[in-house]
């Protein structure tokens, strides 16, 4: 049997049968709760309605202290079941009120938006909310109680209430899905955020993770430089010298221009590596090469650690998310083997709706910490890709890293075959 709070599948006319009937009779359950949920709507809206004007003389300080506590109570309850029976959270996103006393969090109250629009759902539920909730259970009932009239009373009325109550299972049958998803999706429209707030709080988030990719960027341009300036510069510049010392010597000394020459020929090689490394930190040849799940293997290889892989990713991802992708997973393997004192590791993955999803777990002690500086990195990283990073990690283990972002699929062209 379903949950109670599983998400509605279907709002269309489904055949007769045992899984559509369990469905309706969950859907009816779940109305029949809204619907009485209107009587503490209706005791709530109405001491609203006193608290405001009385706020002045202080009697409405005293009851705002006590009903918008309860009101934002009877709210995450309907959020809770909007967001269950549409599959996806109602986020309520009050204003903090941390730190203030009993006048200051009133004042709070009275500014935030939505604490006005539970206000305005205590209206809608005791009205609107109410009938919609209604209909199923009592669309259901109506005839058992025109049945038990009729019994109790055997009559003309009866009878003909009874016949005429008679259609309403075949209305119920239809109308239930349909009701209570009009009714869920009326309470998120008024207990979520407005579309308003949505796009300020995507704004936001933009700008932060765009402020992130930049100073990421500029961070790992800088360790570029770095690198190339301590590493194959430094080697290149010893090989310029090294090659005019022998020019200088070819003459008068030939077999000191020649060991001159011989370690200008070790030192190129030694800038070529440096040169390959400096590459590999930027777009590692073997994800062009093999794809993600070819270069986790490789990396698994290298470390001193068992793991075990179960990837199921197409070799055709955009190379940016393919490249975050891939650092992340190193990044979750080095702290393995950094902090974790494990005894083996897994990398699991699975590429599905269009979203990336990757989990990489140990059995070591566990504690790994979200804000340390290489997880937090790898957040930021696919934070500018939109993705996301959850960490489980209990005293005592196991650790799980859960790595997801958006990722399209890109389209192999006709005749080609993958690298």
């Amino acid at each position: 049997m379903p949950s109670l709070l599983a998400p509605i599948t279907t709002v269309h006319p489904a055949p007769v049968d045992q899984v559509a009937l369990v469905e309706r009779l969950r859907l009816t359950l779940v109305s029949a709760g809204q619907f009485l949920l209107f009587v503490p709507a209706l005791v709530l809206f109405v001491l609203t309605v006193v608290a405001v004007p009385t706020g002045p003389a202080g009697v409405g300080f005293v009851l705002a202290a006590g009903v918008v506590p309860a009101t934002a109570l009877l709210a995450s309850w309907h959020r809770r079941l909007a967001g269950g029976l549409l599959g996806e959270p109602v986020p309520a996103g009050y204003a903090d009120t941390a730190g203030r006393g009993l006048l200051g969090r009133p004042l709070v109250w009275l500014r935030d938006g939505n604490r006005w629009r539970d206000v305005g759902f205590l209206a809608y539920s005791t009205t609107g909310g109410a009938i919609l909730s209604a209909l199923p259970p009592l669309l259901l009932l109506t005839p058992v109680v025109h049945l038990a009239g009729l019994l109790i009373d055997p009559g003309r009325v009866w009878a003909l209430t009874f016949g005429l109550s008679l259609v309403c299972p075949l209305v119920w049958w239809l109308v239930t899905p349909p009701l209570v998803r009009a009714r869920t999706l009326a309470d998120r429209a008024i207990l979520g955020h407005s579309l308003v707030a949505q796009l300020e709080r995507r704004v936001a988030q933009v700008a932060a993770t765009r402020t992130e990719a930049l100073d990421a960027n500029a961070a790992e341009v800088r360790r570029i430089e770095r690198d190339l300036h301590d590493g194959a510069q430094a080697r290149i510049a010893a090989v310029g010298m090294n090659v005019g010392l022998a020019e200088k010597l070819i003459a008068s000394d030939p077999a000191a221009a020649a060991e001159l020459l011989r370690e200008a020929r070790e030192t190129t090689v030694s800038a070529l590596e440096d040169l390959r490394s400096v590459v590999r930190g930027i777009h590692p040849p073997v994800l062009a090469d093999r794809g993600l799940p070819g270069a986790v293997e490789a990396l698994a290889l290298s470390i001193p650690l068992p793991v075990t892989l179960a990837l199921d990713v197409p070799e055709s991802l955009p190379a940016p998310v393919e490249s975050a992708a891939y650092f992340a997973v190193a990044e979750c393997l080095a702290n393995t083997v950094k902090h974790a004192a494990a005894s083996r590791a897994w990398v699991s993955g699975a590429h599905q709706d269009e979203r990336l999803r990757l989990v990489v777990g140990d059995d070591g002690v566990g504690g790994a910490d979200p804000a340390g500086s290489g997880l937090a990195g790898v957040a930021r990283r696919l934070a500018a890709f939109d993705g996301s990073m959850t960490v489980s990690s209990p005293a005592g283990g196991p650790t799980v890293v859960t790595l997801e972002v958006p990722c399209p699929t890109t389209p192999t062209s006709p005749g080609s075959a993958p690298s």
